[in-house]
């Protein structure tokens, strides 16, 4: 009987960590590489697997929303960082947040104790020989000698964005005599505290954010940077116009504090109603720390100080981290990679995570849930599958591959990573005009279609804990 080939993990981030799982899961010998704390990356912070460089929230919790139903699919595939987010989540009114430093500890502990799960703390700066069966998942902050050999594999010319953080600031620094907690429109608890502003206030913000000293971006031309829209700095988004941040994360509507009055007294809502609100998300159970939603930024930290304290109810806050920006490399991935995630000229290598051009935390997972799953596959001597274009995760790896679905891509000159939509699914066989309802069928039919690969594909050839 052929002996089941031992199988390679690079990079223990959201994505890493998940392949890793799997394929020890499937009763395979992994060995997980991670170069922290030995090498640093430029936006990590400690040596754990699967820390948040960003924010500390997944995306809406809702199965009827895009970043909810590819959750909800991970969860009924045994996604063991979804698992994770669950135990670890802090209250974030409609959305999946977690206490970062108890998660990605949890996620640690977990795999360091499985006996098929080696790990190994050092960088791996060369990509292995075509015969190892090989993840590589070093997300978006690979290291520079693996990021050279990468390029010369592929023949592609680097592709990156510049990707930024948010501050976080202390719980008992917020003054909530002008502060208040709610969640928009009231919907579930009041997770969210709230710093309204009038008028007068916000041009004064958008003034002095317009005008800030922001921070050198290291080893980089500024001229070729490139901005992942869907993690906008708070400084670009100000400059593209005055009222750009209102309809973006200081958006008012559905905020309203009961001291101003009757919320339903239509006359006092037109008067007292803020012209802006800054949200800030709850980042540990304990409720100490707090994030600035939406604020990912490039300023300089004596900057942020004195501008991020003009906010109303900020004006005392203490900063226990400053948001700052970094680079993130991506590949041309619908040059390069196939809807099983394998290379195109290289079976035996898998790309997953941020990596391939997905954005968001769930979709890193779901690149890891795949690649790792189909490694498992490989090693058993078994085919690979895909996912169904029907499904978030099958309509995220075909945008990211050489599929029928997204040869559009390929035509395209800047290939920019794309996160959950339900833009990317298949219409459905009928037109359903109401969005919501429409998104709830989106979502039967995803669940429906797992439901059906778990019992046709994996419990045919995995152990019962994919069950």
């Amino acid at each position: 009987m052929k002996e089941v080939q031992k199988v390679i993990v690079i990079g223990a981030g959201l994505a890493g960590s998940e392949a890793a799982w799997q394929i020890a899961n499937a009763g395979i010998k992994v060995t997980l590489f991670e170069m922290r704390p030995k090498k640093r990356s430029p936006a990590h912070h400690t040596s754990e697997f699967a820390e948040l460089v960003c924010s500390n929230s997944f995306g809406a919790l809702s199965s009827d929303r895009a970043a909810g139903l590819l959750q909800e699919e991970l969860r009924s595939l045994k996604s063991i960082v979804i698992e994770k987010a669950d135990q670890h989540s802090v209250p974030a009114g409609g959305a999946l947040a977690v206490d970062r430093s108890q998660f990605s500890l949890s996620i640690t502990n977990q795999l360091s104790s499985h006996p098929l799960i080696k790990i190994e703390r050092k960088e791996y700066p060369h990509l292995p020989n075509e015969n190892q069966i090989t993840v590589l998942a070093t997300g978006p902050l690979t290291s520079e000698l693996l990021a050279e050999d990468i390029k010369k594999f592929t023949g592609e010319k680097e592709c990156h964005f510049f990707d930024a953080a948010s501050p976080i600031i202390t719980g008992e620094s917020i003054d909530f005599s002008t502060a208040f907690r709610a969640s928009r429109y009231d919907k579930g608890d009041a997770d969210y505290v709230n710093c309204p502003m009038n008028k007068e206030s916000y041009l004064n913000f958008h003034s002095e954010l317009i005008n800030a000293q922001q921070a050198e971006l290291k080893n980089f031309e500024k001229e070729s940077a490139i901005f992942f829209e869907g993690c906008l700095p708070i400084e670009q988004q100000a400059k593209r116009g005055i009222e750009t941040m209102r309809f973006g994360p200081l958006k008012p509507i559905g905020l309203w504090d009961p001291r101003w009055g009757d919320v339903n007294d239509k006359k006092l809502r037109m008067l007292k109603r803020a012209h802006a609100v800054v949200q800030l998300r709850q980042e540990d159970k304990a409720g100490q720390l707090w994030n600035l939603v939406g604020f990912q930024t490039n300023l300089k930290w004596g900057e942020q100080k004195r501008i991020f304290r003009m906010i109303p109810g900020l004006s005392k806050a203490e900063f226990i981290r400053f948001g700052v920006m970094h680079r993130n490399t991506f590949l041309e991935s619908p040059k390069l990679i196939e809807p099983t995630l394998q290379f195109i000229k290289r079976k035996t290598l898998f790309a997953a995570g941020q990596l391939t051009g997905t954005e968001g935390y769930a979709a890193a997972i779901a690149g890891g849930w795949l690649a790792g799953t189909n490694a498992a596959l490989l090693a058993k001597g078994l085919n690979t599958i895909k996912l169904p274009s029907s499904t978030m995760i099958g309509a995220l790896t075909n945008f990211v591959s050489n599929s029928q679905t997204s040869l559009r891509i390929q035509n395209k000159k800047n290939f920019q990573p794309m996160p959950p939509n339900f833009g990317l699914l298949p219409e459905l066989d009928c037109r359903i005009q109401n969005k919501r309802e429409r998104y709830k069928k989106y979502r039967d039919r995803a669940l429906s279609q797992i439901q059906i690969l778990k019992e046709t594909v994996l419990n045919k050839n995995f152990s019962s804990t994919i069950i």
